[in-house]
């Protein structure tokens, strides 16, 4: 018997080779909307869920499926869902768990989306949530309530970089016997696998690094068989956020390289961050892999890698992170990450606008903070880029000083 292929390995190749009729080594693009049956049977069992099989477009397609055959494999899942985006998949996972008058637990540095999904949408719906310190699981013991239906989390947590202990989160979740679902957008399944140590959803932005350059916009589910029909079956195909076989295959295809592609971004992060943690003009340094990260142990423990993602508070505040940010000239400002390119923001005015102020400072999200995707660029040039930037803002602030100082 042939042993289980390594991560590389099955990241090139289709799991289900064998059952290739085309012969093609490509994943072919199917964009057939509809399905032909041989008889009635056949097409009432395929409706039913009685027999696996696809039947309309609306609940996905041949090229869709060896996607998501091909992300339950690598996360050690049952089975997989792929969708519209990335918000699509973090909807449908939460309400495949919960409805009108249920609680959710938050971890309390959660991505903005997350959070304008549940103070409008969710609430709409009549969820109701509370912001919780997961680092220790006692606060998660203490924030239920006798509706808590489940408790989500993400870590690395975006933009601080949290690191949570999913095992321990996991025990707490299965004594109150609910589910704990986990972005593992940050980490990829290549860094790290949450099914693994206790979740029972993983859910991606499959538009970072599974795709991995920047030109489609998905996301991924992967949990028990059950839970990903019943997704399938009552909340995507009633709220139309399919993929389609065009963005599945970008998917496919970029995934081919996802090894090869996370060993550059975490190398290249890994150099950022000691770069920055060793720079007078930035006051904290947020990355895993740095041993002055409170969970650093946590993330050994759990990842493979420490990723590809470095964000840095500046000395000097929101002003000093404009002048840095409008300064670069090879990295890019950007919503995104997981890209070729490196790509900056800054979480404040970007993708955590819309959690009120006094929530995101005490969430570490203040205004000077700025979060890095590091690229593929030769990493000479990113640290270049970083110290003329760096060298513009302190040559701001000297002037300011200096016109102070002769205004006096």
């Amino acid at each position: 018997m042939m042993r289980r292929w390594g991560m590389s390995t099955a990241l090139i190749h289709d799991q289900h080779a064998s059952e290739r009729k085309t012969g093609a080594v490509a994943q072919p693009i199917v964009p057939a909307v509809a399905y032909s049956f041989g008889n009635l049977e056949a097409a009432a069992d395929t409706v039913a869920g009685r027999k696996d099989g696809i039947y309309y477009g609306r609940y996905g397609n041949e090229t869709l499926r060896a996607l998501e055959d091909k992300m339950a494999a690598l996360e050690h899942g049952e089975a997989a869902l792929c969708v519209g985006s990335g918000m699509a998949a973090i909807s449908t996972a939460l309400f495949s768990v919960l409805q009108n008058g249920d609680h959710l637990i938050v971890t309390k540095d959660v991505y903005g989306g997350t959070y304008h999904f549940l103070t409008t949408l969710a609430a709409r719906c009549g969820i109701t949530y509370s912001l919780v310190d997961c680092t220790n699981v006692e606060n998660i013991v203490e924030a239920m309530q006798p509706n808590t239906k489940a408790v989500y989390i993400e870590t690395p947590s975006n933009p601080v970089l949290t690191i949570l202990d999913i095992e321990a989160i996991a025990q707490v979740t299965k004594h109150y016997q609910i589910p704990l679902i986990a972005d593992n957008t940050f980490m990829s399944p290549y860094l790290q696998k949450p099914l693994d140590l206790g979740v029972d959803i993983v859910i991606h932005s499959a538009t970072k690094y599974l795709n991995g350059h920047g030109d489609v916009v998905a996301g991924a589910i992967v949990a028990s068989a059950e839970r990903i029909q019943f997704m399938r079956q009552q909340i995507m195909g009633d709220l139309g956020q399919v993929l389609s076989a065009w963005d599945a295959f970008l998917i496919l295809r970029g995934m081919k390289t996802l090894g090869v592609r996370m060993e550059k971004h975490c190398r290249n992060a890994e150099q950022i961050a000691a770069f920055l943690e060793a720079h007078p003009m930035v006051d904290k340094v947020y990355y895993p892999g740095l041993q002055s990260h409170p969970q650093y142990e946590i993330a050994q423990k759990h990842m493979n890698g420490m990723g590809g993602i470095v964000s840095f508070e500046m000395k000097g505040g929101g002003e000093a992170a404009k002048t840095f940010l409008d300064t670069l000239q090879l990295a890019m400002i950007s919503f995104s990450l997981g890209d070729p390119e490196t790509l900056v923001q800054h979480p404040a005015t970007m993708t955590h606008s819309s959690i009120p102020e006094a929530e995101r400072v005490a969430a570490g999200i203040t205004d000077g903070l700025i979060r890095l995707s590091a690229g593929l660029e030769d990493i000479e040039d990113i640290l270049e880029d970083l110290t003329q930037a760096f060298n513009q803002v302190n040559e701001v602030n000297h002037i300011e000083r200096s016109a102070y100082a002769w205004a006096k």
